[in-house]
């Protein structure tokens, strides 16, 4: 490991080998550093923190602090970041609470841009983009390949879908479903998301599939549920539409049409 001499890592904290913690960082107790991570300078992780391995934290990032809830009173909660991600400058992501489950998480492979902020008992899947400024509160669950756009705000309590995507300076108060676009103040859906599921080779079938489901589900101008019945009977039987209809069928706050 590479530990700057003015970097402060408390005694309690594991560092990982090959961890390099730059200038004026602040490590806190009971925090984990996974091998080959890097805290650039100027990085603060507060306790009860877990990182994975190969992560890049860029400078005046602020992770593990406190979560921003009216109600939280000193308990003990904690941070878990996966492996390989990347963590812009001035980005803040916060520990859990009692009331959510006590752990904010976020998985493998992110690019969390610049000023982005993830509230406390959120829980970040893999691969997702957050652009900057892009902002999460409580307890909302992004789900893996989604991408926040830029100054995007999104509701506590909402879900994004996996293979989403909320285009800039959107405000998002109901569910995103997967595979779709949505946009706007308050966001609508656009369609879906196809040169997202282009990029990431999804078949024709599957498209077309997902493409009948949009149609009948957000554009048949049916109630939700006659609309997922009609999927159910209509629409091939196959995982992406599955994980749709699922989707839209736990949903609590409502979903973005």
């Amino acid at each position: 490991m590479d530990i700057h001499p003015t970097a402060v890592v408390h005694s309690q904290a594991k560092i990982s080998s090959g961890v390099k913690i730059g200038p004026y960082c602040l490590v806190g107790e009971n925090v984990q550093i996974g091998k080959d991570t890097i805290l650039d300078s100027h990085v603060v992780v507060d306790r009860e923190t877990k990182i994975g391995e190969r992560c890049r934290l860029f400078p005046f990032v602020s992770v593990g602090g406190a979560p921003q809830a009216i109600r939280y009173g000193g308990e003990p909660t904690r941070l878990t970041i996966g492996d390989d991600n990347v963590v812009r400058e001035f980005v803040t992501i916060n520990r859990g609470t009692v009331e959510g489950g006590g752990e904010t998480k976020v998985g493998n492979g992110n690019l969390i841009m610049a000023y982005s902020h993830i509230a406390h008992d959120c829980q970040v899947g893999n691969r997702v983009i957050m652009a900057n400024g892009s902002t999460l509160a409580g307890h909302i669950e992004v789900e893996d390949f989604a991408i926040v756009g830029g100054l995007v705000a999104i509701h506590q309590f909402v879900r994004v879908g996996c293979y989403a995507i909320i285009g800039g300076a959107s405000a998002a108060p109901q569910d995103i479903p997967p595979y779709m676009v949505a946009a706007g103040n308050r966001a609508r859906l656009f369609g879906l998301n196809t040169i997202g599921l282009k990029r990431h080779n999804f078949p024709e079938a599957t498209m077309g599939a997902l493409k009948q489901a949009y149609r009948i589900l957000f554009r048949s101008h049916l109630p939700l549920h006659k609309a997922l019945d009609r999927v159910e009977k209509e629409v091939p039987d196959l995982p992406e539409v599955r994980h749709l209809v699922d989707f839209l069928k736990k949903s609590k706050r409502g979903v973005c049409r």
